[in-house]
């Protein structure tokens, strides 16, 4: 891959210990797989978040 998907731009490898990616320095594309976590319905108040912190 030496060309960015999105841009056309030139892409840059990344490495770090024995993972390594490639990202564009002009758009920013990285090419690194996520998980997305769905954001709750109704925000979490600081009591629920401190409680739930502290129970793990």
């Amino acid at each position: 891959m030496d060309e960015c998907p999105r841009c056309q731009g030139s892409l840059e490898e990344l490495s770090l210990g024995d993972v390594s990616t490639v990202t564009c320095p002009h758009c920013e594309f990285a090419d690194i797989p996520v998980d997305h976590d769905r954001v709750p319905d109704t925000p979490e108040s600081w009591r629920d978040a401190l409680n739930r912190f502290y129970e793990q």
